[in-house]
């Protein structure tokens, strides 16, 4: 992200959790001030009884006992630990139009907000929200978003870009979803930073990507992606 933005920012919206706020946990070391609002419907009682019996399992079979594996059946308590006090997180489904009781528009979601960064990996529901995005552009300080089956969705993609006033200033090849026929990534993450607050520069990127010390595998076991550029 624009190092330029860190310090201004409120409230870290993430639209999609997981079992994932490493980003959040990190950001909040440098701006202790902000504030986290995630949403996430899938991420239930439910879920975290399947996700405790799953570790337990993957513990217990695991010949070496590593550090990272027996934290990973705490993980819940990890969870309870950072969404308290002003970060929290509500289990309601992201929608362009909320229908029930338990989803929640992007327009509901970014009311009374400002100076924020709206980060969304909501698995292919991203390309519904993407004009309510566009409409909520002066709230939103950088934008970070996962795009999913890209192969069948580039045109979306494209007229998004083609239309907004947020510009690109990263992108990444999710290794874990694999590649196309063309050897292409069929997941990107790509951050944009709102232009009219942030100057940028039109030149064109002489990085080769991914960036080597910047960017870091999905899958670790799994080479990283290189990205191709077409003039």
């Amino acid at each position: 992200i624009d190092k330029r933005v860190i310090k201004q920012i409120k409230t870290i919206i993430s639209c999609g959790l997981n079992d994932d706020w490493e980003f959040e946990k990190e950001f909040l070391k440098i701006n202790k001030k902000c504030k986290i609002i995630a949403y996430d419907h899938t991420v239930d009682k439910r879920f975290w009884v399947k996700r405790f019996k799953k570790d337990i399992i993957s513990l217990l079979l695991f010949k070496k006992l590593r550090l990272e594996k027996i934290l990973e059946v705490f993980k819940y308590i990890n969870y309870l630990k950072f969404f308290k006090d002003g970060n929290k997180h509500l289990i309601k489904k992201v929608v362009n139009n909320e229908r029930k009781k338990k989803e929640i528009s992007i327009k509901n979601i970014l009311k009374n907000q400002s100076n924020i960064i709206l980060k969304i990996d909501i698995e292919g529901d991203e390309y519904k929200i993407l004009e309510h995005v566009n409409k909520e552009f002066l709230k939103i300080n950088l934008f970070i978003i996962e795009f999913h089956n890209i192969h069948k969705n580039l045109n979306k993609i494209k007229n998004f870009i083609k239309k907004t006033k947020f510009k690109i200033i990263h992108i990444h090849g999710n290794n874990y979803a694999g590649t196309d026929k063309n050897n292409d990534p069929k997941v990107v993450e790509m951050t944009f930073i709102n232009s009219k607050k942030f100057k940028t520069s039109e030149d064109k990127s002489n990085f080769n990507y991914p960036i080597i010390g910047l960017d870091y595998k999905n899958l670790k076991r799994r080479p990283d992606i290189e990205l191709k550029f077409h003039e």
